[in-house]
């Protein structure tokens, strides 16, 4: 299995193991050891009891794995279900609209077409300065001038 559903494993495992026991119990006991057998073994996660979830630093899996959990084992009636999964569907479209902004074909070749645009500019600028080299002669008789000054 990938390395971070496995972290997750183990970080689900230890906020189980902070839960009241009517939670834990709640959740089919072939599914705890699932979490238990499959978590890393090297990974200890650092959880505070005291400090919200969302502000730990958890991997995005163990925050998908706990919104399972309370979907199918935690919600008292099918109405919190349902507002759950409305929940669920409107941070989904939101996300799918933010990411629509950032990736989407038009925005990109306009964004493009304005790079291009400000290069073009930018190369017209330098292009504008002209530099001229003395020719020979010039350079000695400015060497000789320079000489006789001294």
């Amino acid at each position: 299995m990938e390395n971070s559903l496995l972290r997750a494993y183990s970080e689900v495992d230890k906020i189980l193991s902070f839960m009241e026991f009517e939670y834990v119990e709640k959740v089919p006991k072939k599914l705890r050891e699932l979490f238990k057998n499959e978590k890393s073994k090297d990974y200890n996660p650092n959880i505070d009891k005291n400090i919200p979830l969302n502000e730990q630093n958890l991997e995005r899996k163990t925050y998908a794995i706990l919104a399972m959990l309370d979907l199918y084992y935690w919600c008292n009636n099918e109405e919190e279900k349902k507002e759950l999964l409305q929940a669920y569907s409107n941070n989904d479209k939101k996300r799918q609209e933010e990411l629509r902004e950032k990736y989407n074909p038009d925005n990109i070749f306009k964004n493009r077409v304005k790079e291009l645009e400000q290069e073009k500019i930018a190369k017209d600028v330098t292009a504008l300065v002209e530099y001229k080299e003395e020719n020979f002669i010039k350079k000695l008789i400015n060497r000789i001038k320079r000489f006789l000054k001294k």
